[in-house]
């Protein structure tokens, strides 16, 4: 009867596998298999038609179903004109950085007409994160969500949904994008930006020409569903809110979340949200709506995105109700909206947070201009942390570490800035010169890392959200000004603080965050707007190998891509 059993589940294993070519849905199944082909797609979008970069075909791409504690292999083949490399944003990637993606950090790109297989395991990790090119641009259009599943038997610590949804927030150029980014690049100025943004690739009614782009979502009265929030756009942050429907946050960055109820979410590029959302409302069709949070007179796409969330039975003939959304500069939510987000801290999802700290560190990030004889003033300009842009190489720095290929990067990245300054006072506009090169800071393994990451006025003041590869951190502490190590460390959470992978510097501000560098390998961390780290807003750690016998890097897989 076993025998029998087990035949039965391989003969519908293969079944589903033929049919759909994706993935297996056996729950026994610990590997689960994906092909990703990247293809040049003519898409359409706001009356402009034009060649994409995709995957299979799709504009956004495919999404990842997983289980807690899968192991997947996701082959990669390059039919494209670029190189690509694709990284999968938050997935710790145990002594793995060989699977993580960023282009000449941990891998060097997948060529055209090549193809790579990112191995890896989702170990302890449960809920939302995403997939994307970490090359170029190439992100604009080549991306995709991670669904993680608990493990089986495991309910999720909130209220059982009836339905689930990806809602993937990103942005839209009628150019190509990357001759965009040429031309801004030659100039030295920042490049254009977005003509749209997006929700699951749609801009949604209020766009010329997208009667057949818009993103619906049919809800049945009294249900309540689980909405997944990726912000998958290039350079802005965003607002997100459904017109008549509060949301209830319960997960940001894969991590639980202790509930809140908001009538708006701010999310920044690079993070996810889960948020329920009951449909409690009289049955009608709804506007969920995103536009850009920018708190500076800097130049953004200010256009609202929009998605319909329909009731069961309405029809498409009633005009839906717009949501109304904060104020595109409206300081005041985005910092109250993030102190409400806090780790559930449970038994079984506890929140450990480093309480001795082994390495303090501090950086400042700043823009500059530097000398350029072929833009438009003579100057182009950079961004720095504690002054220094970082220039990417042209071997991949997990592979020179690795096999100890000198003359590649320098482990000297100072702990700190080189002249201490006023950071937040008035602008600084003079003697910007920033100083260019590959750094990498060294970190021992096991050791605790605080970093606090402090904003500058050098030009300007912005908000930032800054990613690191390879880890989880606590946000512990974060303020508005100059951060202050006599007086703010007083004032960290150190019992409830939110874990994630990707965080905002508030604008004139500071974030503190703390982690355990137990991950041996290179990890990149940048700043997640693609212009700033197109800049040299980035750097990585060098994490050193541990003394046992599972605290080294893995050695690197055959098919790793050749430089």
């Amino acid at each position: 009867m076993a025998s029998l059993v087990c035949f039965v589940r391989r003969l519908t294993f293969l079944f589903v596998t033929c049919c759909f070519g994706l993935i297996s849905f056996s729950a026994e199944a610990a590997v689960k298999r994906y092909q990703f082909d990247v293809q040049v797609q003519n898409i359409s979008r706001l009356c402009h038609a034009k060649p994409i970069v995709t995957i299979n075909g799709r504009f956004p791409g495919p999404t990842i179903y997983v289980q807690e504690g899968d192991r997947v292999l996701v082959n990669v083949t390059n039919h494209a004109q670029y190189n690509m490399s694709i990284h999968w944003h938050g997935l710790k990637q145990y002594r793995n950085g060989w699977a993580d993606g960023p282009a000449y950090i941990t891998q060097c790109p997948i060529q055209r007409g090549s193809s790579y297989t990112y191995d890896f395991n989702v170990t302890g990790q449960r809920g939302t994160l995403w997939w994307h090119a970490h090359i170029l641009w190439l992100r604009a259009t080549v991306y995709g969500a991670i669904v993680i599943l608990p493990k089986q038997g495991t309910p999720y610590p909130f209220p059982q949904p009836n339905r689930e949804f990806e809602i993937l927030l990103g942005e839209w150029w009628n150019n190509d994008v990357e001759a965009v980014v040429n031309q801004g690049s030659s100039m030295g100025v920042p490049p254009n930006m977005s003509d749209a943004h997006t929700i699951n690739g749609k801009p949604g009614p209020l766009f010329p020409c997208s009667e057949k782009h818009t993103f619906a979502m049919e809800v049945e009265a009294g249900k309540t569903y689980l909405l997944r929030i990726i912000n998958a756009a290039l350079n802005d942050e965003l607002f997100f809110a459904i017109a008549g429907h509060n949301m209830t946050v319960v997960e940001v960055d894969a991590v639980y979340t202790k509930p809140f109820t908001t009538q708006a979410i701010l999310i920044a590029p690079g993070q996810t949200t889960n948020v329920l959302v009951q449909a409690n409302q009289p049955p009608n069709r709804y506007f969920m709506a995103s536009r850009s949070f920018m708190d500076v007179p800097i130049p953004v796409d200010n256009k609202t995105a929009t998605g319909i969330l329909q009731y069961k039975g309405i029809p498409n003939t009633i005009l839906p109700i717009l949501p109304q959304l904060p104020a595109s500069n409206d300081s005041s939510f985005a910092l109250s909206y993030n102190k409400k987000i806090k780790s559930l801290n449970t038994p079984q999802y506890p929140a450990n947070v480093p309480l001795k700290v082994d390495r303090k560190l501090f950086y400042t990030i700043g823009l500059g201009q530097n000398a350029c004889p072929t833009c438009v003033n003579g100057t182009q300009l950079v961004a720095s942390l504690n002054n220094i842009s970082f220039v990417m190489p042209q071997i991949g720095l997990l592979q020179s570490h690795y096999f100890n290929i000198s003359g590649v990067f320098r482990a000297d990245f100072p702990d700190r800035p080189p002249t201490p300054f006023n950071y937040t006072g008035a602008p600084l506009t003079a003697n910007l010169r920033t100083a260019v090169g590959t750094r990498l800071g060294k970190i021992a393994f096991n050791s605790t890392v605080e970093l606090v990451l402090q904003d500058t006025n050098l030009l300007t003041v912005e908000s930032h959200p800054f990613h690191l590869h390879g880890y989880n951190f606590f946000v512990v502490g974060t303020g508005i000004g100059n951060f202050d190590p006599a007086k703010d460390p007083a004032k960290y959470n150190l019992v409830d603080p939110i874990e994630r992978n990707t965080v905002g510097v508030p604008t004139g501000g500071w974030t503190a965050i703390r982690f355990r560098a137990d991950n041996p390998g290179v990890w990149f961390m940048h700043c997640h707007l693609e212009v700033h780290t197109g800049w040299g807003l980035k750097t990585a750690f060098v994490v050193e190998d541990g003394p046992g016998k599972d605290q080294s890097i893995l050695p690197p897989p055959k098919d790793l891509p050749p430089c």
